[in-house]
């Protein structure tokens, strides 16, 4: 079947207020960030209520984030991906999450693998980087817009397969689909988490991120900048997962 946009974000709007441990398990639970943001603009509250709850996630981010801006020449790809690799740091550091729990995957940005080789090569070092505790693997929705956000969906579904655990689902792009589009999809079952106490601390993960603000790298026009629209969506007191 397919449904429009506009009756999805309806739809996850309107989901049951849920638990953390329906969110993240019983115990721990890790959280698959396609771009060093993801986990900050998805997860971010959620991040932080586990890390208060005395259950702190594990955070990968699959690529390094380089493609954001491909013209700047003050920010070359490796200057650009030490950038984003301590903006992903600075950002959980401010979620409460300690520094052993944020694990850098460094595939290439709008390259990570859906198949083959490099795609079993992933699936293999999350798994062997689960903790022994973990009790789900959260990674984008799988109609998100963007090439590795489907690919961070498709490595999570795998992951949680051999593991045994369960697959959420948090969307980021999902939110930006023209109301018309159609998804091949309903809009699935899953709950709202309420974030409103760490909210202060999502707002900071997010503007810690300051390479994708577009004030740090101004000589690339064509850069990347996270739209308003988006921002707006991730302001608010709930965060929305899917649960399968």
């Amino acid at each position: 079947m397919t449904t429009k946009a506009a009756d999805i974000h309806a739809a996850w709007r309107h989901l049951p207020i849920g638990t953390l441990e329906q969110v993240g398990g019983i115990r721990r639970c890790l959280i698959l960030a396609p771009h060093p943001d993801d986990e900050s603009l998805g997860c971010g509250g959620l991040i932080a209520a586990c890390v208060a709850a005395d259950r702190p996630p594990m955070v990968a981010i699959l690529t390094d984030g380089v493609g954001s801006h491909p013209g700047s020449r003050a920010f070359p790809p490796d200057r650009l991906r030490a950038v984003r690799a301590e903006e992903a740091r600075r950002a959980v550091s401010l979620l409460g999450l300690p520094p052993d729990r944020l694990v850098f995957l460094n595939q290439p940005d709008t390259r990570a693998p859906r198949d083959g080789p490099g795609f079993d090569a992933i699936v293999a070092r999350i798994l062997g980087r689960l903790p022994p505790d973990c009790t789900a693997i959260l990674a984008p929705w799988r109609h998100d817009p963007h090439c590795d956000h489907e690919a961070a969906s498709k490595i999570a579904s795998v992951v949680a397969q051999r593991a045994g655990i369960p697959h959420v689902a948090y969307p980021v792009w999902g939110w930006t689909l023209p109301p018309d589009t159609l998804v091949p999809c309903p809009p699935g079952s899953g709950v709202r988490l309420d974030i409103e106490a760490f909210l202060p601390a999502k707002r900071a993960a997010i503007q810690a991120h300051r390479s994708q603000y577009g004030n740090l790298i101004t000589d690339d026009p064509d850069g990347f900048r996270l739209p308003p629209e988006l921002l707006s969506v991730f302001d608010g007191r709930f965060e929305t997962f899917l649960i399968a």
